[in-house]
């Protein structure tokens, strides 16, 4: 993959078309993936479903979940080979900027312990630790405590 300027990323809301897709992509991701359903679930219910794109290609996705003045980042992921690159910084802003459209006041994520990556992004754009979500994910053994993030717009 050719790295492809944040400037020139597509956002686009989700469409049911989408849906094998960005399942597929979790699939490849991830060891416990959302189920093409869950993905389906999220766009029924009325969730900010967004996908990232080059060009045609569905390159990442992300569902914020919002209620009143606050939203809930329930799942955001770029594919493996677009990844180090600043597409996920950029596609996180983006979903902040929809967030704050929404007249959010607060964004509230969890994230694995173990998910190096995705912590340093979070705390680079200003996301602080609120709790520990005890066995909040599952895991090859067990299950895995979630870190319960939260940055104000």
């Amino acid at each position: 993959m050719s790295a492809l300027p944040k400037d020139q990323l597509g956002y686009r809301r989700m469409a049911p078309d989408d849906l094998a897709t960005v399942a597929d992509l979790e699939r490849s991701l991830y060891e416990f993936p959302w189920s093409k359903g869950n993905f389906r679930d999220s766009l029924e219910a009325g969730y900010d479903c967004w996908v990232a794109c080059d060009g045609p290609r569905v390159i990442g996705y992300a569902i914020l979940m919002v209620a009143l003045d606050e939203a809930h980042l329930l799942n955001i992921a770029v594919a493996a080979g677009w990844q180090n690159q600043g597409i996920g910084r950029a596609f996180l802003e983006h979903v902040l900027g929809v967030a704050r459209e929404a007249k959010c006041q607060i964004v509230y994520l969890e994230v694995r312990p173990s998910n190096a990556a995705a912590r340093h992004l979070y705390r680079d754009m200003g996301f602080q630790q609120i709790a520990i979500r005890p066995g909040y994910y599952p895991a090859r053994g067990g299950r895995e405590d979630a870190l319960f993030l939260g940055i104000t717009l």
